[in-house]
């Protein structure tokens, strides 16, 4: 009986399964995918071809549990398929290799085991993925709405204080409002940007780069005229032209001004500088926010992370704005300087003007 064969020939099996697992390419297969979950499988197979009757039960609860490991590892379904299907190829190579007289119903059956197996893991992994996604969009939406709640109540006070007449308008009650309605503005331009991402409505357009820089300086130059900080703006060639979507690019440029502007220190200086080479066109933001600590460069741009002593905000906007320009098919990276600052570089496709 093949059950009997594979039970037989359990390490074989195992191992010409491994060594196909082993030659996909990426994800890379974890050591507990090859170590564990390789050789519960072809228990539970052999298991289910020895019984009578023939029944599914056990291959089935398996599957599940691969299914959920698989999505825990990043793997795709198709990869789920393909650790299946290796199973497969292995125990009916490995029959033929040996000569193994194996009835067309054993066949039937291994097939329909793998099917079942294939069928019940792939059902698992869904589950499991649209359980995470809902989870957390739930999550998401539920901080976005927490700080929307926290920078309104700021601006509902400061009004209302206002409004009494106790204090006036140039003053710090003033500044609160400001700053208060000046974040519900981010707040408001970050989900507009995160909501084109997701559901990939970007419109490309060629535009001078010179003219979206001289809107991001518009409303840099108050913001930082606020806090008492220096800011130069060098926009370049004006006749340099990229293919973007432009409210995307506009987006990503403008939160990197925000945190420079908000992470530089008192008196400092915050630079925005614009320049093409060849085929590329750059754009600079330099601050001086102190320089970043050993090893957190690229942690900044992971969801949820910040990297200063102001914790407002959510720490998505650079998440976003690697997001945004990489959809634009350019990168996004960050240079630091020790005890200074760090440069925020954006580099993009050049567009020319066709001959």
């Amino acid at each position: 009986m093949l059950g009997a064969f594979i039970q037989s020939n359990r390490d074989e099996v195992i191992a010409r399964t491994r060594a196909k697992v082993s030659e996909r390419a990426a994800p890379r297969p974890s050591e507990d995918e090859l170590t564990r979950g390789i050789p519960l499988f072809v228990d539970q197979l052999a298991a289910r071809l020895v019984d009578e009757p023939p029944s599914t039960g056990k291959v089935g609860a398996t599957a599940t549990i691969h299914g959920k490991e698989m999505l825990e590892h990043g793997f795709s379904v198709a990869q789920v398929v393909e650790d299946y299907g290796h199973v497969c190829q292995a125990v009916t190579e490995l029959a033929i290799a040996r000569s193994e007289r194996v009835t067309t119903e054993e066949f039937r059956t291994l097939n329909l085991c793998i099917d079942q197996a294939t069928a019940d893991a792939v059902t698992e992994y869904e589950r499991q993925r649209d359980s995470k996604s809902r989870s957390e969009e739930t999550e998401r939406l539920g901080v976005l709405a927490h700080e929307l709640r926290n920078v309104l109540h700021s601006a509902v006070l400061s009004f209302d204080m206002l409004k009494r007449g106790g204090v006036s308008f140039g003053g710090s009650t003033g500044a609160v409002l400001g700053r208060s309605l000046g974040r519900l503005r981010d707040i408001i331009d970050r989900a507009l940007a995160e909501v084109r991402l997701d559901s990939g409505i970007g419109k490309p357009q060629r535009i001078r780069i010179s003219e979206l820089i001289k809107e991001v300086e518009v409303v840099a130059a108050f913001e930082a005229n606020e806090k008492g900080l220096s800011l130069t703006v060098t926009r370049g060639d004006a006749e340099v032209e990229v293919e973007v979507d432009r409210h995307m690019l506009a987006s990503a440029v403008g939160n990197l001004m925000q945190n420079a502007l908000k992470f530089t220190r008192p008196g400092g200086q915050v630079t925005l500088k614009t320049y093409a080479e060849a085929h590329r066109v750059f754009i600079d933001v330099e601050d001086e926010c102190g320089g970043l600590p050993p090893g957190t460069a690229e942690r900044l741009f992971l969801p949820f992370e910040q990297g200063g002593a102001d914790r407002s905000g959510l720490g998505l906007g650079l998440a976003i704005s690697r997001r945004a320009v990489e959809a634009n098919g350019g990168q996004l990276h960050v240079r630091d300087l020790p005890g200074t600052g760090c440069v925020f570089t954006i580099e993009l496709p050049r567009a020319f003007v066709a001959p």
